[in-house]
């Protein structure tokens, strides 16, 4: 490869992860060639992108982000890497590898990840990375939980105001009699 393509190779994956605030970073060394396939296809079906780098150009390209990607060179970007972008939610890759490992046992391994700057490192982070919460989910929660109180509130006064209601009209028609 000359250092020209090298170059627009750098700079795509540059955007690329300066886009994607969520991405994987694969050893799928132990891959034949069809199951490399049916990978491809589960990832194009849930809308994530896989492209396989030589770790040397990953490297470069991180290297011009504001994260410090520093911990990835030691462990992470050695021997085969494929990389997993998906633009809008951190355990979208993670549930996908889940996934894959059932049918395919041992054939794929996470070697790390960065979900909005957060690094994770080592296969067994896949537990963890499949039980994140988008931000979506965490401000819903949030809401969820400031909603709460008031709700509780509200629904005390509307259920004393009907309980006031039918003790009146109790009284009134002991009155009455």
């Amino acid at each position: 490869m000359r250092r020209e393509e090298k170059a627009v190779i750098i700079q795509e994956l540059t955007e690329k992860f300066a886009n994607s605030p969520y991405f994987y970073i694969t050893d799928a060394s132990g891959l034949s060639v069809a199951t490399t396939n049916k990978f491809r296809r589960l990832c194009f079906d849930r809308g994530i992108e896989y492209r396989v780098v030589k770790n040397s150009l990953i490297e470069k390209a991180l290297e011009t982000l504001d994260t410090d990607y520093t911990p990835f060179k030691d462990s992470v970007l050695k021997g085969f890497s494929g990389i997993l972008f998906h633009p809008e939610s951190g355990k979208v890759g993670a549930k996908l590898l889940k996934d894959f490992l059932k049918e395919n046992k041992n054939s794929i391994k996470l070697k790390g990840a960065s979900i909005d700057g957060g690094l994770f490192i080592g296969h067994d982070q896949l537990e963890t990375l499949e039980k994140l919460k988008s931000k979506a989910e965490m401000i819903g929660e949030v809401i969820g939980l400031l909603q709460s109180p008031a709700k509780n509130v509200i629904g005390g006064l509307q259920s004393g105001g009907h309980k006031l209601a039918g003790i009146l009209k109790t009284l009134s028609e002991k009155e009455a009699a």
